[in-house]
């Protein structure tokens, strides 16, 4: 019996280990392959749902779901494209101006100078970057990637969206091939366990998506209501970072109050309220009626998945923690016993 419990710790421990070295070693690569897995749950939930109320082979749904996802964009491309290209680049010019701004104001001042004497150059700030042969650097090495490198961020989203769409065709043939690589005793356990994955992911893009077109559109509507310019291209990037859950609503606010800042400092005050009010009905009022229906993740957990993710993988990893980390949480609950009470904290 003892023989057989180290021989079980072996195997565990091994299989860690080649989850810790693929992460590493690879972790651009399987980024990739989750994000194709999570475009590929959306399209065939989508077409699944058109199947239903249609009647139409899965085929033929999936077409139509691809053809109208392909319109819409291209229709609000030729629509609101120009616009939002021209706002984009009014206010990237606004936002290096107000750096720029910024940081002369702080380099005037004592206490300024010192903040920025403690900020990297990346960051604006004074610090020079370390040698080449620390550990950032062979962090911010293993974040490039072959992918990245090989075809550069068009490629990389070419082929995750051209996978996404082959996963999505023939989902059982990828799953029934990865599931001929479990041993035949833990096929049943791990198709389960595969299952729940894809609704979690499926409930987890729902929400979010709700959750983003709410915070895009009552943020366009605030800054333009307050006077903020450039309302349109900040609604679209406070809707598109709400993707990443918690840091997300920061990265999307700073951009809309150095522009208010810009105006004054009574317009940066009411921006600084109207984002401190979005995320609070988010929170307090959107979040309870999505999680009813999607997934709930701890919040402590989904900032601590992004600050490991985002640390080790880079950008891919910092945005995708999120459906990842749902992915595993519900896959963790299905294969493990619930506590008995006595055993509860």
């Amino acid at each position: 019996m003892q023989l057989a419990r180290i021989h079980h710790l072996l195997q565990v421990a091994i299989l860690l280990a080649v989850m810790v070295l693929s992460i590493w070693l690879i972790g651009d690569v399987l980024m990739v392959v989750f994000a194709a897995t999570l475009i590929a749950v959306i399209l065939h939930n989508l077409a699944a749902m058109v199947e239903r109320r249609t009647r139409l082979p899965y085929w033929l749904a999936l077409s139509l779901v691809v053809v109208v996802l392909l319109a819409a964009i291209g229709g609000l491309g030729w629509s609101s494209g120009p616009a939002i290209a021209e706002q984009a680049t009014r206010l990237r010019i606004a936002l290096t101006t107000q750096a720029h701004s910024l940081r002369g104001q702080l380099n005037a001042s004592t206490m300024g100078r010192t903040v920025l004497d403690y900020l990297p150059q990346s960051l604006g700030g004074n610090q020079a970057g370390g040698g080449d042969n620390g550990m950032g650097s062979r962090i911010a090495g293993s974040m490039t990637g072959v992918l990245s490198s090989a075809f550069g961020a068009a490629g990389t989203l070419a082929v995750i969206l051209i996978a996404g769409l082959y996963f999505a065709l023939s989902p059982a043939l990828y799953v029934n091939g990865l599931l001929r690589l479990i041993p035949p005793g833990h096929r049943p356990a791990a198709r389960t366990l595969l299952l729940v994955a894809g609704r979690t992911l499926w409930a987890w893009t729902a929400g979010q998506a709700l959750d983003m077109l709410v915070v895009g559109i009552l943020s366009g509507v605030g800054l333009w209501f307050i006077g903020v310019p450039l309302a349109l291209a900040l609604g679209v990037v406070a809707g598109m970072a709400n993707f990443i859950p918690y840091i997300g609503a920061f990265i999307g606010a700073v951009p809309a109050i150095l522009l208010g800042l810009s105006q004054g400092t009574r317009e940066g005050l009411l921006v600084m309220a109207l984002y401190a009010a979005i995320q609070f009905f988010e929170g307090n009022v959107m979040a309870p009626l999505i999680q009813r229906h999607a997934v709930q993740m701890p919040p402590g957990l989904t900032i601590l998945s992004q600050t490991v993710f985002g640390t080790i993988l880079g950008l891919p990893g910092l945005v995708l923690a999120s459906p990842l980390t749902a992915a595993l949480l519900a896959m963790m609950d299905r294969a493990t016993p619930p506590l008995d009470e006595e055993d509860r904290v």
